[in-house]
């Protein structure tokens, strides 16, 4: 048996992926584009691992996920395959829209071909886990309810309402075709592997150059945090366990200003690595103009995953975040090669010779 995950060398798929392999289950087909912040470093202690087949390439091909499909029959597909970041989505939306609505809408088409292809007793058990963001609810005000898995969709960004559109699409394919299809809608993740381009590995990497800690606007913008490992433990989760046609709200019950957030890594960082001239880090905070369109507040309301599924995270923030901060500084050549752009040459060595055999 195998497994199928799209956008496994980024951030959280990546995570995702070493932890599944570790716990010792079934076959990944590991499907990725590899663009800047797909890394196959990431994956570097899996290089050699039989039960990890990565394959480089779209998951928009529609004849790549289907030969893919046919030659592994995979029991499960789980699509972390998207661009994610809100920046980028306001300077250049268009991929964005590629990506996250086309390419998903042909991922769904080719599973839904190979599913209808197989045995009754296969198709029961098949499951297609859409993996999404809270940031589709829009965007609340300090004394609203967190979102539950009812709230109105509303995003803001062409970054979320792509992820919005993905969303309806797998929904509307369990409900036109019967595609057992499941949706999680996660908080903000931090943790290992992360792109130096989100708040929290930004602010860790630049600390360390002695370069600014851009701060948006007041930093008074809310989100709930999430350690991307107890993210992955709530997937594994959902895919088990999970009813089809639900979805599931995926939380750290950590809601902080991002100005909080920056004085405690920069107090972590005094700790941990201190500033040869003594000084704070915090005397490197930098307020700029505020992102356009910024919502400020998401709050994620967890307790239909909890009470349905028994699952709830296991990290605090606290103990999330020090063991974050001391991974960056344990992995410098890590962090060195993302902004360098080595880690493509990393690619090239490693693993040009698996295309061939995917």
């Amino acid at each position: 048996m195998a497994i199928l995950v799209t956008g496994g060398a980024g951030f959280i798929g990546s995570n995702f992926v070493l932890d599944w392999l570790a716990q010792g289950f079934e076959t990944v087909v590991n499907l990725d584009k590899l663009t800047y912040a797909g890394n196959l470093q990431n994956l570097a202690s899996v290089a050699g691992n039989p039960a990890h087949l990565f394959v480089h390439g779209d998951f928009g091909d529609a004849a790549l996920v289907a030969r893919l499909l046919q030659k592994h029959q995979p029991r499960a597909v789980i699509n972390f395959a998207a661009e994610s970041h809100v920046d980028r989505s306001i300077s250049g939306p268009g991929e964005f829209i590629q990506t996250n609505i086309v390419g998903t809408f042909t991922l769904l088409e080719a599973v839904r071909v190979y599913w209808g292809t197989q045995s009754e007793a296969n198709k029961t058990a098949f499951r297609f886990l859409h993996v999404s963001t809270d940031e589709v609810y829009g965007s609340l005000a300090k004394t609203d309810a967190a979102f539950t898995e009812t709230h109105r969709y509303e995003p803001n960004s062409p970054y979320s309402a792509s992820k919005a559109a993905s969303d309806h699409l797998v929904r509307a394919y369990h409900h036109t075709y019967g595609l057992p299809v499941l949706t999680t809608n996660c908080s903000n993740n931090y943790g290992p592997y992360h792109f130096p381009e989100k708040l929290i590995p930004l602010l860790i990497v630049n600390a360390q150059a002695g370069k600014p800690l851009p701060v948006y606007g007041d930093g008074q913008q809310i989100r709930d945090w999430l350690y991307v490992k107890d993210h992955c433990s709530a997937i594994r989760r959902v895919l088990e366990v999970g009813r089809v046609g639900q979805v599931y709200n995926v939380g750290g019950w950590n809601e902080k200003p991002n100005l909080d957030i920056v004085h405690t890594v920069c107090a972590l960082l005094d700790e941990l690595a201190p500033r040869l001239d003594g000084k704070p880090y915090t005397d490197q905070i930098s307020f700029v103009a505020d992102r356009p369109g910024h919502d400020q507040r998401y709050a994620i309301d967890a307790r239909k995953i909890e009470q349905e599924l028994g699952w709830k995270p296991a990290e605090t923030f606290e103990t999330g975040i020090r063991k974050t901060v001391q991974w960056y500084l344990d992995h410098p050549d890590w962090v060195a090669n993302v902004q360098s752009g080595g880690y493509r040459d990393w690619v090239a060595q490693q693993y040009e010779k698996t295309k061939a055999s995917a």
